[in-house]
C-alpha cells in the first residue's frame, strides 16, 4: 500500500494542481440543481455522473464546499441498527465507504476499528440483544459480548464496579469504522467536477419558485436559474428550504456538540460509545480523542459551543477512560441536527414533481453519505424510488409507517 505514493513523490507534475476548479459562471439552467454543497449532495452529483451520465449539474452551497455539518461530524461509520430497513441501508452505505478511496482515487483515510455501545443496567443489555439478533438476522457482523470479552476488546476501558455506572456488557460491531469527513467530501466533489459537474460555492439559495406543482426557477443571491430537477441537501436548514418550496417537514433542528483533545500517540483502537452516559469517543488518524455528548435539548440554529456540554462530558468520559485525565481540549464546536420523530432521514420524492429531498439526519448523517448519494442519484435519474430508501418517504409520517432507531441512537436526544 504505501507504494502508492510513489506516482506522487515521482512526478514532475508534484505538487498537484487543484482536486476541482473555482467557482464559475453560472448558466441560465441546469438539468439538476443540487441545494448543498455537503457529503450528501456532492455524493449525489457525483453519482448522477458517473452511474448516468447527467453531468448538466450544478451544486450550490452557500458556504464553503463541505463546511457545514460535514465539517462537524465525528466521522463514524457503522450498521448496527435497530430496523431491518436501517440496518440494511447503512450496510450498503458501510460497504461503499470500504472501497471509496480506491472508487475517487482519493484517501478517505478509512479505518476499520470495532464499535462498541456499552450497556449499564438490563434494559440496556435486553436492547444490545434485540440489535444484534436483528443484525445477524439481516447479515451484519455484531454479537453482544461481556465484560471479560470488553476487556480483551479494549482494555483502556474501566471495567471496576466501583462507578456510578458500571459495564454490564455491551454490542460489538467489529466492522465499525471511522474515515476522514473532509476526505469524503474532497473525494466526491474531486470526481463529479472531473466529469462535468460545476460546483458553486458562496451561492446562496434565495427563494423557489414553484408552478403547477413544479419547481420551475432556483433564485440565488447570483441570479436566477432554470431547473429541470431540483435536489435538496441542506441538513440542518432542511425545514427553512423547503419552506422556500412550500413544504413544511416533520423535522426539529437542535444544536449537536463535539470536541477533539490535544493529539498523542495511537492508543485507543475502538470506538467506545455509552448511550446511557451520553458519551462516545475514538481516536483519529492524527491521535486526536473525537469525543460528543448528547444532544442540547431546545431547538435552536446555532453553532456556538458551551461550557456545560464540557463539564457533563468529561465527568462521564472519565467514568468510562480515567486515563484521560490529563488531556487537554485542543477545540470545541456545534453542527445543527435535523431531527425526525423516528430518528430516521426522509429521502426521496415530496408532493412537488421534480423536487427530491435529503433531510432528517439528525446525528446520523456522515454514515450514510455513500449510499444516500447513489440512491438519490437513482431517484432522481429513473424517476423511481429505489426500494432501499422507500421507507424513508416523507408521506409516511401520513401513513403513520415510522421506521423507529431512537434504539439505536449513539447518544441522547
Amino acid at each position: 500500500m504505501p507504494f502508492a505514493l510513489l506516482k506522487y513523490g515521482l512526478s514532475g507534475k508534484y505538487p498537484s494542481q487543484r482536486h476541482f476548479p473555482v467557482r464559475p459562471a453560472l448558466k441560465s439552467s441546469y438539468d439538476v440543481v443540487i441545494i448543498g454543497g455537503g457529503g450528501h449532495g456532492l455524493a449525489a452529483a457525483y453519482y448522477l455522473a458517473k452511474d448516468w451520465g447527467i453531468t448538466n449539474v450544478a451544486v450550490l452551497e452557500k458556504g464553503y464546499l463541505a463546511g457545514g455539518n460535514t465539517a462537524r461530524n465525528t466521522t463514524i461509520v457503522r450498521s448496527n441498527y435497530l430496523t431491518p430497513e436501517g440496518v440494511r441501508f447503512y450496510d450498503e452505505s458501510r460497504q461503499l465507504f470500504s472501497d471509496l478511496s480506491h472508487e475517487l482515487d482519493y484517501n478517505i483515510l478509512y479505518s476499520e476499528r470495532g464499535h462498541l455501545t456499552l450497556a449499564h443496567n438490563d434494559a440496556a443489555m435486553r436492547t444490545s440483544r434485540w440489535r444484534a439478533e436483528v443484525n445477524k438476522h439481516m447479515g451484519v457482523d455484531s454479537e453482544l459480548v461481556y465484560p471479560d470479552e470488553i476487556a480483551k476488546i479494549c482494555p483502556q476501558l474501566n471495567l471496576s464496579r466501583d462507578v456510578h455506572h458500571p459495564i454490564e456488557g455491551a454490542l460489538y460491531h467489529p466492522p465499525g469504522a471511522i474515515a476522514r469527513h473532509d476526505g469524503v467530501a474532497w473525494g466526491y466533489a474531486k470526481g463529479a467536477t472531473e466529469r462535468g459537474v460545476e460546483l458553486h460555492t458562496h451561492t446562496e439559495v434565495t427563494g423557489l419558485k414553484v408552478n403547477n406543482d413544479e419547481v420551475t426557477q432556483v433564485e440565488t443571491d447570483r441570479g436566477t436559474i432554470k431547473a429541470g430537477v431540483v435536489l435538496q441537501a441542506v441538513a440542518g436548514m432542511s425545514s427553512e428550504v423547503a419552506r422556500m418550496a412550500g413544504l413544511k417537514l416533520p423535522i426539529k433542528t437542535i444544536p449537536l456538540q463535539a470536541c477533539v483533545s490535544e493529539p498523542v500517540k495511537p492508543y485507543l483502537d475502538s470506538i467506545v460509545v455509552s448511550g446511557s452516559l451520553h458519551t462516545y469517543v475514538s481516536q483519529s488518524s492524527r491521535g486526536e480523542m473525537v469525543m460528543g455528548s448528547a444532544a442540547d435539548p431546545y431547538g435552536l440554529y446555532s453553532t456556538r459551543s458551551t461550557l456545560e456540554f464540557k463539564e457533563d462530558l468529561m465527568m462521564n468520559m472519565l467514568e468510562l477512560l480515567p486515563c484521560l485525565a490529563s488531556l487537554r481540549v485542543l477545540r470545541q464546536w456545534a453542527g445543527m441536527a435535523d431531527m425526525t420523530p423516528d430518528f430516521s432521514p426522509v429521502m426521496g420524492e415530496t408532493p412537488l414533481k421534480n423536487y427530491y429531498i435529503d433531510a432528517g439526519w439528525g446525528t446520523w448523517g456522515f454514515k450514510a453519505t455513500p449510499v444516500s448519494g447513489k440512491r438519490m442519484a437513482e431517484t432522481i435519474a429513473t424517476r423511481q424510488v429505489p426500494d432501499l430508501i422507500k421507507p424513508f418517504a416523507l408521506s409516511r409520517f401520513e401513513r403513520f409507517a415510522q421506521v423507529g432507531e431512537r434504539g439505536a441512537a449513539s447518544v441522547g436526544h
